[in-house]
């Protein structure tokens, strides 16, 4: 991470609890020399947005992030050079006076998140709205100046009258934010702070409303036509004390009427009231997750209120886009699209599960099936790296890894394929771009994660006992059930092999002495296919065969073929078994039925959502279900991405692009596109480290013409047949069977 940074500033605090209010920290001064360079070094306990002399400072939205607060603290470095008066006419003028001021909010650090309620959480949920504020200048003659929070600010109160992550925010014009009060010296950490290491979260686009209607219940709603994950923008031409109230919602109900229950305790508030005339307004230290808004007031009334009055601003974190899919089928275009939305609603900063109700965590299941996908759309390094490293920080000393990271909920016991995306996630950074940092910063926790399912099973050779999520969501759950019916000790015990032969593939490339490693990977297997070996559920079959520990995995891949005609052709998998399923499949000669399971519309399917106008990839596979009704009201979220996790498949199989392990991050490639009749075309573009791979294919004249583009050599197979290549464009052709 570089020099560790010296501070000559303090932390510090309003002298006064100014309760819900956010504190605007302030300090002004002059420059007698003109301006070279100016550095502005800035966290907070909370989130915090800066201004200098009237100008933000940087594009960070939520600025310091999340970390693991206990351990990282996150600061930021910003060039403002150019916002400073600098020059030397201002100098010598009276007009040098600088004004930096910054804005503190509860943010992740200070609202009410779950698992902040235990004497670990409430340590950090209890400290005051703190700052941290170091501005370094050289003058062009030589000199130099730094700029430090210290008892000299001052402090007051905002026009922010509330804000949190969850309950939203409410903000008052008229209020004339003086900072005119003192600060007090705060003991705040100096030793978990780190440089910024992940993306920035910044608005990305802006998504203007599509339409304004008035439900069957006489409310006025505007839907933007896209889930999305952000703030709206309010422009409107008011008086002062009159108000815009919104509310926030994903769908509607069957009736066309609002519908809020599945955001459960979160009250998504959007609440500002007007100063006199033309305005524009947005939240600055929160978000929401939305499609529809209601107009609950408005300045003359809702009726008032038109589309042009609203735009939404997405927020996430910073990733360049790198993978698009396009088909000849608009449904599962829409598919793709829908999960590019929920990575985009669900990477803010942490990979969360939903960007909408009282949660919001970085639970490790999602990411880990959703990791290698995440990794094709978009450059996501950056932002596994960071995460990563949270979760090596939040890592016990026996090696547990909690449910979400950064650890709120601390459970007693650690669930398998949750925490195993302590081996899975830096495997598959690792073949996404090459860069073999990725294992060395994650080695130990990897290591950490197979020791602590040694020293924790109930049975040498199998993880038995413990709590586990199991296949979550499986739709072979007993009624009233979220869990599927594949046995926990299977699960838990096919991904102690798994972590296991990952901790032995990572050490070999870094050049460890994993032998022991190789002693227990073949003691799991060897034990696995004497406790398991029959199966009983569709995820068990997927395991088997994908992870290589049944006898005959091909065996194993039968019988999942098998159990999915049984039941009419549907899948029965959950959050466990789906992402492995369609890969199984045409490993082992079902390639067409992977495809039947993909271009399924009824219920269940990855279309069934699309047709029932879902823009995010949902929860449940019948979040709204066939009737109408909703699943659930308490765990039914509709951007939830870990399902869209299908698009690897796409990618690595439909077209065909996967990286090599000898070869990771594509610096050589196997392209091996599998087209179906069912779709007229299919294409395929990825940017890698090494340039653009292009996988496109098409009916033609009773043929199939492939057209594949590759930076590097690589081995292309069509129908079977090899072609060892340089990088450039070919073109092939294979009978249209």
């Amino acid at each position: 991470m570089g020099l560790e940074k010296k501070w000559a500033a303090k932390w510090i605090q309003p002298a006064e609890d100014l309760g819900d209010v956010a504190p605007l920290f302030a300090t002004r001064f002059e420059l007698q020399n003109a301006v070279k360079e100016a550095k502005l070094y800035i966290t907070a306990l909370g989130v915090y947005e800066a201004m200098l002399n009237g100008e933000r400072v940087g594009n960070f939205i939520l600025a310091p992030g999340w970390t693991s607060y206990h351990k990282r603290l996150q600061y930021q470095v910003y060039d403002v050079t150019k916002l400073l008066r600098k020059d030397a006419e201002c100098v010598q003028s009276d007009k040098n006076t600088q004004c930096l001021s910054v804005l503190v909010g509860k943010g992740w650090y200070r609202s009410p998140i779950p698992g902040w309620g235990s004497a670990y959480q409430d340590t950090l949920r209890k400290n005051p709205p703190a700052l941290l504020v170091q501005l370094e200048i050289a003058f062009e003659d030589g000199t130099s100046r730094i700029i430090c929070s210290d008892e000299s600010w001052s402090v007051g109160e905002s026009a922010v009258r509330f804000s949190e992550i969850y309950d939203g925010e409410i903000y008052d014009a008229r209020v004339d934010a003086i900072p005119g009060n003192t600060v007090a010296l705060f003991a705040g950490p100096f030793n978990t702070l780190i440089p910024q290491q992940g993306e920035e979260v910044r608005e990305q686009e802006r998504v203007a409303a599509a339409r304004l209607f008035v439900t069957p219940a006489g409310e006025t709603v505007v839907d933007f036509g896209q889930e999305v994950t952000g703030y709206v923008e309010t422009t409107v031409s008011a008086s002062a004390g009159e108000v815009v109230d919104l509310s926030f919602a994903e769908v509607l109900d069957k009736n066309g009427n609002f519908y809020t229950e599945n955001y459960r305790g979160a009250k998504a508030q959007y609440h500002y009231i007007c100063k006199d005339g033309q305005q524009t307004y947005k939240p600055r230290l929160t978000f929401w997750g939305f499609r529809y808004i209601r107009i609950n007031r408005f300045p003359g009334g809702a009726g008032a209120a038109s589309c042009r009055n609203f735009t939404a601003n997405v927020l996430h974190s910073d990733m360049r886009r790198t993978g698009t899919l396009r088909c000849s089928n608009t449904l599962l275009n829409r598919l793709f699209e829908n999960c590019v939305w929920g990575q985009k609603g669900n990477f803010v900063d942490v990979p969360t599960d939903c960007p909408q109700r009282d949660e919001r965590l970085g639970w490790t299941g999602d990411a880990q099936v959703f990791v290698r996908t995440a990794c094709l759309n978009y450059d996501a390094e950056k932002f596994f790296t960071k995460w990563l490293a949270d979760m090596a920080a939040d890592q016990r000393a026996d090696g547990y890894v909690g449910h979400v990271i950064p650890d709120l909920t601390r459970n007693k016991n650690a669930s398998a394929a949750w925490g195993d995306a302590a081996t899975i996630c830096p495997w598959e950074v690792y073949l996404a771009y090459g860069n073999s940092q990725i294992l060395k910063n994650q080695f130990e926790c990897m290591r950490g994660w197979v020791d602590y399912i040694t020293s924790v099973t109930a049975d040498a050779g199998l993880w038995t006992g413990g709590e586990h999520y199991g296949d979550w969501l499986g739709l072979d759950a007993p009624v009233g059930e979220c869990k599927g019916s594949t046995r926990e000790d299977f699960i838990a015990s096919a991904f102690y092999a798994h972590s296991t032969e990952l901790v032995i593939k990572a050490g070999r490339i870094l050049g460890r002495d994993v032998s022991s490693y190789e002693s227990l990977y073949k003691t799991i297997v060897k034990t696995f296919r004497k406790a398991f070996s029959t199966y009983t559920t569709q995820t068990e079959c997927v395991l088997a065969a994908h992870f290589k520990l049944a006898e005959n995995p091909r065996a194993a891949a039968d019988q999942l073929v098998k159990m999915i005609e049984d039941c009419g052709g549907k899948l029965q998998t959950g959050f466990v078994g789906t992402p492995y399923l369609l890969h199984v499949l045409s490993d082992y000669g079902y390639a067409k039925l992977a495809y039947s399971l993909l271009l399924r519309e009824s219920y269940p399917s990855w279309l069934y959502p699309v047709t029932k106008g879902a823009t995010t990839i949902w929860e449940h596979w019948d979040g709204i279900m066939e009737n109408g009704d909703f699943w659930s009201a308490s765990m039914n979220s509709f951007n939830h991405y870990a399902y869209g996790s299908v698009v690897d498949w796409v990618y690595g199989v439909a077209a065909g692009i996967k990286p090599l392990e000898e070869a990771p991050g594509y610096a050589k490639v196997r392209i091996a596109p599998v087209p179906d009749t069912r779709l007229d075309w299919l294409s395929a573009t990825l940017d890698t480290r090494h340039g653009r791979i292009v996988s496109e294919w098409k009916k033609m004249d009773g043929m199939w013409r492939y057209e594949i583009t590759t930076p590097v050599d690589a081995r292309i197979v069509i129908a079977g047949e090899e072609h060892m290549v340089d990088a450039g464009t070919y073109y092939f052709y294979s009978k249209l069977e």
